[in-house]
């Protein structure tokens, strides 16, 4: 069984259907909830779901039907359930991003290379099961780590991640884990307010130089 659910911002739905509800469903033993960033990984994962054993909840970013095209092959093929993306290599430190956040922050990435910083985004793609491995290991590299995702951050699936972190490669940390999430208040219906409650490439810039300071 497969659930397709779109969820976020991004057309101005306000609170009633804007949440980010994707802690919920990983708090519920055996589900598998997917959450792509890309066109191309919505094709493969959805392929790789359909064919999986277990209950399925894939959540689309509404701004996937509504970004910009990108190249999608049309023969079938799946991307195995479980295996994180490093979407952009770096060194000096980790950004761990969810669906649509993981555009922006690769799009961070690139404005603070001209700085000379060196940033590493890892797209989880499944949050459940999540691959630790590849979050741990970047980690490891860089000693310091950013999650950045749609949901209120006070109880979001960042706080997830951060704790696995603490608990398999505190050592290895440099600076406090920090976390960037929408506040605690309902989704706002006007536009320019919609906007500024959710995560902008320019605070991840500003969120990633504080950390490295």
């Amino acid at each position: 069984l497969v659930v397709r659910g779109p969820q976020g911002v991004g057309i101005r739905l306000a609170a009633q259907h804007s949440q980010s509800l994707e802690a919920w469903f990983t708090h519920i033993p055996g589900l598998v909830v997917i959450a792509p960033s890309t066109p191309y990984d919505a094709k493969g994962l959805l392929t790789a779901a359909i064919r999986d054993d277990n209950p399925v909840i894939f959540l689309e970013q509404k701004l996937l039907y509504l970004g910009q095209p990108a190249p999608v092959p049309e023969s079938p093929y799946a991307i195995p359930i479980g295996k994180a993306d490093i979407k952009c290599e770096g060194s000096d430190v980790t950004v761990v991003a969810t669906s649509a956040m993981v555009p922006r922050a690769i799009g961070a990435a690139q404005q603070l290379e001209h700085e000379g910083i060196s940033v590493e985004v890892v797209d989880p793609r499944t949050l459940k099961p999540l691959d630790e491995d590849v979050i741990l290991n970047s980690v490891r590299k860089t000693n310091r780590l950013l999650i950045v995702h749609e949901a209120c951050r006070k109880g979001g699936f960042g706080a997830e991640v951060a704790a696995i972190v603490v608990e398999k490669a505190f050592d290895y940390l440099d600076a406090p884990i920090a976390r960037l999430g929408a506040p605690d208040v309902p989704i706002p219906y006007n536009d320019e307010l919609e906007r500024y409650v959710i995560p902008s490439q320019d605070r991840i810039v500003e969120e990633l130089r504080e950390l490295l300071k």
